[in-house]
């Protein structure tokens, strides 16, 4: 009977630890995709430097990201639209065909369908009185901006209204600055900013809002010492969280993984890096602009309805315009079709992207 219940005491363990090897496969693999997948070297050789393709998921965002007919040319020359119409600001260099061709493309880029130009237009069209019409004529001045000072991340592909609007009045992806979670009590009281898993940092336990600190105000991202032991270099842990899950919202916003901007032997290291990690870099400091010149100041002409809890207005960040893509609509550049759009370069340092310098090479 002891060596029969030693029997049955082990079968039971094994199929213990054969159910439980079974849970432990299934957390591991539930992140994984079904093949076919495919990858693509875009690194150095041999070092692993590589994305993952999934044609499901990639066929199903060629879906999302088609580019709508461009409205035909509008001819050259004729009186300026400035001398037609009142009270234009902004398009005072365009004639009176080439003005209503943006003002047309606008319609089909943001204002919702049943709306049509009443969204920012009154029957008086001079009229400042709707918000979104003061909103919109800022939107103007920062896509020109975007198009001309920021080639460094834009380069001659360009913006337009509907890189981040794609049809909706506001666009999927921005963000607010994020207040936090209900007060805790006990040993959990003060979660410092994290262990609340949020979307925009794929559900990881880092801190749930990055971009008040980075892309809003300009906190550094660099966490990692040029030395084996630092001196001066106080990064805490903390700090380091707040980079990671900055740089896994940028993955997600980007459809890529880690290698697609960094050499992960050592992600300090700016020569084994792709030249795409110089591309973000800009990118960051654009979006850090933008926010700062152009979005926040608007936060008084918008009603609190489309304000954060907070009270601030909605900002952007890399998935605004990526949405999910490594280039937006997949590099396909709508900019050349509009090019009232592409706007003149800033005469001032304050506009104009910032020069290469050491952070480049070694980063502070």
């Amino acid at each position: 009977m002891r060596t029969r219940g030693t029997l049955m005491n082990r079968n039971a363990l094994l199929n213990l630890r054969t159910v439980s090897c079974v849970l432990i496969v299934a957390a591991v693999t539930a992140g994984c995709e079904r093949p076919p997948v495919e990858t693509l070297q875009g690194g150095y050789r041999g070092l692993g430097m590589e994305q993952v393709i999934n044609p499901r998921l990639d066929a199903k965002k060629a879906a999302q990201n088609q580019v709508p007919t461009p409205i035909p040319a509008a001819p050259s020359g004729g009186p300026p639209a400035s001398s037609v119409y009142k009270n234009i600001q902004v398009l005072k260099d365009l004639n009176v065909a080439q003005f209503t061709r943006v003002m047309l493309a606008m319609t089909q880029w943001v204002a919702p369908p049943e709306q049509s130009c009443n969204y920012c237009h009154t029957s008086d069209m001079a009229s400042d009185s709707r918000y979104t019409k003061v909103v919109a004529r800022r939107m103007l001045e920062m896509v020109r901006h975007v198009n001309a000072d920021w080639k460094s991340h834009v380069a001659d592909t360009g913006v337009t209204c509907y890189t981040c609007h794609r049809g909706n009045a506001v666009p999927r992806n921005v963000w607010f600055t994020d207040p936090g979670r209900s007060a805790e009590s006990g040993l959990i009281a003060g979660n410092a900013g994290k262990n609340k898993p949020a979307p925009a940092i794929g559900l990881t336990a880092l801190p749930y809002d990055p971009f008040t600190r980075f892309l809003l105000g300009d906190a550094n991202i660099r966490v990692i010492s040029n030395d084996a032991l630092p001196d001066g270099n106080r990064s805490s842990i903390k700090q380091t969280d707040s980079t990671y899950a900055l740089m896994i919202s940028i993955s997600q916003s980007l459809g890529v993984n880690c290698d697609f901007c960094h050499n992960t032997r050592s992600f300090a290291v700016w020569d084994a890096s792709t030249p795409k990690r110089t591309t973000a870099w800009y990118g960051i400091r654009m979006v850090r602009d933008l926010n700062n010149q152009y979005l926040v100041p608007l936060t008084s002409h918008f009603p609190s309805s489309r304000l954060g809890i907070l009270g601030d207005v909605a900002k952007v960040n890399c998935a605004t315009c990526h949405q999910g893509l490594f280039k937006p609509l997949y590099g396909q550049s709508m900019a050349k079709d509009y090019p009232e759009l592409l706007g003149h370069p800033s005469t001032s340092d304050a506009g104009s992207p910032p020069p290469p310098t050491a952070e480049l090479v070694t980063p502070k």
